[in-house]
């Protein structure tokens, strides 16, 4: 190795070495340490550390509880993503046109996504909770004056209501971005021979979108399997543990029933099948995209 190539080598280890270091301290060896956890059986308090194998999987197969956020997070991923996508294309689309307040409005439909999540929840807690009655006294509508956050299928609507408002503006920031990229003279030519602007949506506009497209669903879907402060926040899993997505569930089996060993092994199949849906979508979606 000569002086100029291990002088280039030393630079990129100085700048990326800090980050691979916070990287396997913080996510590499956590995770390691939560596989090991999900074969063994501990309270998180006890000296007392036992080996059970697969007993902790074995034993997840048979919780109801668990099967039950799973079925909720499933919906709630599959709900949000699809509505999330049209929303965040739709503001695109829109926002893409020469309008004389796009600027502004880019930057009003963006600013949710600024706020934290946590803090989002909250305020649509109070919004639910003290906004919709005062609505309802004043139009007369039955639909704000019950309370959401009581009825399994409000609550539900209402996580995916907050959702949407909040995640769909980071979505249109990348599909605005796809969309000045196509080429407008490609467009033109499609309009002077009598391409309708559905035409032009459905056969030039969406093909050539399908990165952003494919980017937006891996980062919606896992946006929705990973919904925890908002869930905590809105409904805390409520009522009657409807709404308790799965890393809520995890949450509560390990903090508040001190089942940190039990709670690993959940985790670990939830990351496998985090993993699995999203290799399958990226894969599939990858196989579609087209080049200009």
């Amino acid at each position: 190795m000569n002086t100029m190539s291990a002088r280039k080598w030393l630079t990129y280890s100085a700048f990326v070495s800090p980050a691979v270091l916070f990287f396997a301290i913080i996510i590499v060896g956590p995770f390691c340490k939560a596989v090991l956890f999900s074969f063994q059986d501990w309270n998180g308090i006890s000296a007392d550390i036992k080996w059970v194998g697969w007993g902790n999987f074995e034993r997840l197969m048979k919780d109801m509880d668990y099967i039950k956020s799973f079925t909720f997070t499933m919906k709630f991923v599959i709900v949000g993503t699809i509505l999330t996508n049209l929303v965040g294309f739709a503001l695109a689309l829109v926002l893409n046109m020469a309008l004389k307040t796009r600027n502004m409005l880019r930057t009003v439909f963006f600013m949710p996504h600024v706020i934290g999540s946590l803090i989002i929840g909250f305020i649509w807690q109070f919004i639910i909770t003290q906004v919709f009655p005062n609505i309802a006294a004043f139009t007369g509508w039955d639909l704000f004056a019950k309370n959401w956050l009581s009825l399994p299928n409000y609550a539900f609507l209402s996580l995916v209501l907050v959702t949407v408002w909040h995640y769909s503006g980071y979505l249109m920031v990348i599909y605005l971005a796809a969309l000045q990229g196509i080429p407008k003279d490609l467009l033109e030519a499609a309009e002077i021979d009598g391409a309708t602007a559905g035409k032009r949506l459905w056969h030039i506009i969406v093909p050539l979108v399908r990165p952003a497209v494919t980017v937006c669903l891996f980062l919606a879907i896992s946006h929705g399997f990973k919904v925890f402060d908002m869930n905590f926040a809105l409904t805390k899993g409520g009522p009657f543990g409807t709404t308790e997505s799965l890393a809520l569930h995890i949450y509560m089996d390990a903090f508040s029933k001190n089942e940190y060993t039990y709670a690993s092994a959940k985790a670990v199949v939830f990351f496998l099948i985090l993993a699995s849906v999203t290799l399958v979508q990226v894969f599939t979606m990858k196989r579609k995209e087209v080049e200009m």
